[in-house]
Parts: C-alpha cells; structure tokens; sequence
C-alpha cells in the first residue's frame, strides 16, 4: 500500500496531518511518499490550497485535515 502525502513547507495544518499519516503507515506497513507541491509547478497546480493531501494507491482519501481512526480504516482494508 503506498500513501502519497502532499504538503507544501511552513503549512501547519501538513505538519498536523503528517503526525498522523507517518503514525498510521508505520502500524500498517504502508509506504510514506512524502511531496513537496512548492517544488513542483504541476502539483502546485493540481493541489494548491488543497493541502494536505492523502492519496492511497491513487485514490484521494483526504484534503486539509486527516481523521486517524478513518485512515487507519482504509489502510487496514486495503490490505
């Protein structure tokens, strides 16, 4: 299972959201790709204000704020 992160540098509600999504890869065994949007003109384009953003095996699971009893959920079905 892998779980792209999209984050942009000095966001706070990343910073949140990172807690939680690290917390929950490293109990499922998921895969952390962690992407900086700042650095990438397309993913600045493609997410913007929508940071962060959980992306888990192609398929968008969260924007702005991430629920860890939901995320855990998904990474555990997915299994």
């Amino acid at each position: 299972m892998v779980v792209d992160f999209y984050e942009r540098p000095g966001c706070h509600l990343c910073e949140d959201a990172l807690a939680i999504v690290a917390a929950e890869c490293a109990a499922s065994g998921a895969t952390l790709q962690r992407h900086d949007i700042a650095a990438d003109p397309v993913l600045q384009d493609l997410y913007g204000e929508l940071i962060p953003v959980v992306v888990i095996n192609g398929v968008q699971h969260a924007t702005w704020f991430v629920d860890a009893a939901r995320l855990r959920q998904a990474l555990t079905a997915g299994r």
